[in-house]
């Protein structure tokens, strides 16, 4: 029978596909392109695209309308724009001539430098953190499709991309440590593969993006060591290297790059002057319930995987400093995939437990995290991409840009937080009141609590008794000064 064969079926006819032809129907190719498209390998890749589109959406539209929420965008651009011209990261929102190195070490942040000379912004570095988050969504879900099916396996994957720890820190402008959650997600599926020189490979560039990462990287190692159940050599070498990194970046690298001669944030550590405060046990238990609770609903804890969240709990936890303790900011981004993947490798023995109601709960699991997930996404910064006014920029932050661009490129300014996303770019910005006897060309702060430009303008004269500044606008908020002579 030919190609062209047929069957009389109530007088029409329907052509016959002969096998080792290559003939496929019309409907046959468009499943197996679809298949190629959303099948199993692709659904990772789909998660990726989709947390970018929306992690990017969240941080344009913050930038957009002037909502930055701190002064560490303004610092990472300065470093990256040093970078970008091959000079020495000074960030001096720091502090004036500040090495940032001698603050956090993060030499990691020279990868962005080609980027930020092509796309001159702090966009660059939020779009940046966004992809880099993004991409983390790779080897959480891939691990979880392969181990859990994929039905499951998307739905950890999708709630790995809504987690909480991951929103707060997209919405928290820009920070280091989103270069440390992609490799730890690859490392920790590695290690889940037993593929012990990948896992090595990826945990070991840590100690670039900051100083106590070179703890996890170590911790990386300790798993491979576990889960091989032996001496793998590169694994020993892992914990070796990760902690002399830490030790040689805190006891020489810092401070040597650091004008005093230490490290600064050993004093949240150990406290200065009268009693430090120390964690309180119910934040401790929120904090910990937080991470453990709504993303693996306690199953993170039967996985030796959960051990790499340690060292960052650890240095948060015996810290004063009660901005470490909480759920805010970007401090839980780390951890994000540290529990989701121990999540993934508990699941698949809990599965065949001979508890039924172990088995009834891990079937239900993946299911009820992304519900949790969704539940606690109307509550976080996605959740305003569902609102009209978003997408609106205000006209408050239009005319403050308009005043802001009066100040010629090259100035020197002192500024507080929200003039400084739209000037690091151009101009050499200073903390207000840290600019160290400099009296800067110009002054941009904000007008609080009905504070008028004539009060804000003493304080400049109070903070430069040396200079004459004059008021060259307000709009948005924002009062500018010039620099008009000296006394």
């Amino acid at each position: 029978m030919d190609t062209a064969a047929a069957t009389a079926t109530s007088g029409r006819t329907t052509p016959v596909p002969v096998t080792g032809t290559g003939y496929v129907p019309t409907s046959g190719r468009f499943r197996t392109r679809t298949a190629a498209l959303f099948g199993p390998r692709q659904l990772p890749y789909w998660t990726a695209a989709a947390c970018f589109v929306l992690f990017a959406t969240v941080s344009v539209l913050r930038f957009r309308s002037m909502a930055t929420s701190s002064w560490d965008l303004g610092i990472f651009e300065q470093a990256v724009r040093a970078y970008a011209h091959l000079r020495a990261p000074v960030a001096d929102l720091k502090g004036p001539g500040t090495n940032i190195l001698g603050d956090h070490f993060s030499p990691v942040l020279a990868l962005l430098a080609p980027l930020y000379r092509i796309f001159p912004t702090a966009l660059t570095l939020l779009f940046a953190q966004a992809f880099l988050f993004a991409l983390s969504a790779v080897p959480v879900t891939r691990t979880a499709v392969r181990l859990l099916g994929q039905g499951r396996g998307l739905a950890v994957g999708v709630a790995y991309g809504l987690s909480w720890g991951l929103q707060k820190a997209v919405d928290f402008d820009f920070h280091e440590i989103a270069f440390a959650v992609p490799p730890l997600a690859f490392a920790l599926e590695a290690v889940l593969r037993g593929r012990w020189t990948a896992a090595v490979c990826w945990a070991a560039p840590l100690v670039l993006v900051k100083e106590d990462l070179g703890v996890t990287a170590a911790t990386v190692g300790a798993l491979v060591l576990i889960r091989a159940r032996r001496a793998v050599p590169l694994a020993v070498g892992l914990v070796v290297f990760g902690l002399a990194a830490t030790a040689v970046t805190l006891g020489v690298i810092i401070p040597g790059f650091n004008g005093t001669g230490s490290y600064d944030y050993w004093n949240k550590l150990s406290g200065t002057g009268g009693p430090a405060p120390r964690i309180p046990l119910d934040t401790a238990v929120r904090t910990l319930l937080w991470l453990l609770l709504p993303t693996t609903g306690l199953f993170a804890l039967r996985s030796p995987l959960l051990l790499a969240a340690l060292p960052t709990l650890g240095w948060r936890f015996i810290s004063h400093e009660p901005h470490y303790w909480g759920t805010d900011w970007h401090y839980n981004a780390v951890l994000m995939p540290v529990v989701f993947l121990a999540l993934v490798d508990a699941l698949p023995r809990a599965l065949v437990s001979a508890r039924p109601w172990v088995r009834s709960c891990a079937h239900h699991l993946p299911a009820a995290v992304l519900a949790a997930a969704l539940a606690l996404t109307t509550t976080l910064p996605l959740a305003r991409l569902t609102e009209a006014g978003t997408y609106r920029k205000p006209p408050s932050a239009t005319a403050a840009e308009r005043l802001l661009k009066r100040i010629p490129d090259g100035a020197t300014v002192e500024a507080d937080i929200r003039p400084i996303s739209r000037l690091t770019d151009r101009t050499r910005v200073f903390w207000i009141g840290d600019t160290q006897g400099i009296a800067p060309d110009y002054v941009a702060v904000e007008l609080h609590d009905g504070r008028k430009p004539e009060q804000a303008l003493e304080d400049a004269r109070k903070r430069h008794p040396e200079a004459v500044y004059g008021i060259v606008g307000a709009a948005g908020d924002i009062a500018v000064f010039q620099r008009t002579g000296h006394l």
